[in-house]
């Protein structure tokens, strides 16, 4: 049976970043969500699944500490050399998020989750990704998700989906978070399919 990682790591061996069907060449609707949470001097970021997205060269280009995690090491093995000598700047982590942080990730001050947490089926990895999301932002912090809406398709990358309403994203965040914004997005991928998906940010109360 194949593991998730090598589910992964086949994809991103076999494909160039325009034949993802969640790729997008530019992150410009996230930077519309990141624009509303107001900058520290030095701030960072967690990318639950980096994969090769375009969204860390923007990060880095704004100055953000970033700490970079994926299940699959071939797409952060592929992001690192994008990236040439930045990668030293960044943290890489090659973890599955739906098990227990290593206890060597540091707090941050956001947490960034585009098409990560729809993957995740069990009740138990939900549940283990929402606890890792929690003891990880700092009092005060922001966290910005992107998934599948419950319009979009019901299977990706061949695996199937667990779809969301804000509703049910808002009550698995806890009442120890705020919601700030949401929207529904329709993007479209690269073979010009609608993609229905819910962007939603939150702050964590201060305490």
């Amino acid at each position: 049976m194949t593991t998730p990682k090598q589910h992964w790591n086949s994809i991103f061996s076999t494909k160039e970043d325009p034949e993802l069907g969640w790729y997008e060449k530019d992150a410009s609707q996230m930077l519309t969500f990141l624009g509303l949470i107001p900058r520290k001097e030095i701030d960072t970021v967690f990318l639950p699944g980096a994969g090769t997205s375009v969204l860390v060269d923007e990060l880095l280009a704004k100055g953000h500490e970033i700490i970079l995690n994926d299940i699959s090491d071939e797409a952060l093995h592929q992001l690192k050399n994008r990236i040439g000598s930045n990668a030293d700047k960044l943290v890489w982590l090659h973890h599955d998020i739906s098990k227990p942080l290593p206890n060597r990730v540091p707090k941050v001050d956001i947490w960034i989750d585009r098409a990560v947490l729809h993957f995740l089926l069990d009740e138990k990895d939900i549940t283990q990704y929402f606890f890792n999301l929690h003891s990880t932002i700092r009092s005060g912090g922001y966290v910005l998700l992107a998934e599948f809406s419950t319009t979009a398709p019901s299977k990706c990358a061949g695996l199937k989906l667990h779809r969301y309403t804000i509703e049910e994203m808002t009550n698995r965040m806890g009442s120890e978070f705020t919601l700030i914004k949401h929207e529904e997005y329709t993007y479209i991928n690269p073979f010009g399919d609608p993609r229905p998906y819910i962007y939603a940010l939150y702050k964590k109360d201060i305490c």
